[in-house]
């Protein structure tokens, strides 16, 4: 079988090694880039890479240009990595469509955790579902949403965070399960991530989006 390949992107060689070692442990294929330009080039010379690493503070093009490049093209899960922990980069790192957001230093071991999940979910390693809900149609395998027939466009996680409200349809779900099912229990993040990824999403559906109720003070409940 094939190995699953991730592209590394880090301008310190030896970040680039540590999680590489880790990732080569797990059975992945690891392909290193040691600045942004770089990147792009790897990314769109080897075509099926699965699942992108990629640091902020990079020369010649740093992980936001990256980022704005390869998502015009593709929506490949992308983990950004950062030495800033300042919430608004975060924030930006979403609104530019990442799908994980880790800050340095951080444990190699815990970022394998969050590559395979996001593998498992993308269906790079699992079995895909459908769902069909009051117009709204998921596809899994496909990785599509059509609203009335009408196709709509979704990052990974805008696409996971809806698979799980329509998995759960009926059902009034806290924050803090929706960050626990949707960005794994090892997530260290807060109610505005997923406020942030719901207004998206709402947005993206439509009127459709009103099935996504907000329940005041607990989280939130899909409701055909």
């Amino acid at each position: 079988m094939e190995k699953i390949k991730i592209l590394v992107v880090d301008d310190e060689s030896r970040m680039r090694k540590l999680v590489g070692d880790f990732l080569s442990k797990k059975g992945y294929e690891v392909i290193e880039a040691a600045d942004g330009q770089e990147a792009v080039d790897k990314f769109f010379e080897i075509k099926d890479i699965a699942l992108i690493i990629l640091d902020v503070m990079m020369p010649k093009m740093d992980g936001w240009q990256v980022l704005r490049e390869i998502r015009e093209y593709s929506k490949v899960p992308i983990i950004m990595l950062t030495a800033r922990g300042e919430e608004r980069d975060e924030l930006q790192g979403f609104e530019l469509g990442v799908d994980e957001y880790i800050s340095k230093p951080f444990s190699p071991k815990i970022l394998v955790a969050r590559v395979d999940a996001i593998l498992r979910r993308s269906n790079a390693l699992g079995e895909a579902k459908r769902y069909e809900i009051d117009g709204i149609v998921l596809d899994e395998t496909a990785h599509s949403v059509t609203v009335d027939g009408a196709p709509i466009d979704l990052s990974f996680k805008e696409f996971e965070l809806l698979m799980y409200f329509m998995e759960n349809a009926g059902i009034a779900l806290s924050r803090e399960k929706i960050l626990n099912s949707v960005w794994d229990y090892d997530y260290f993040g807060d109610a505005r991530t997923i406020d942030t990824h719901v207004k998206k999403l709402r947005a993206k559906m439509g009127e459709k989006g009103d099935l996504i109720k907000t329940i005041w003070g607990m989280g939130y409940k899909f409701e055909a």
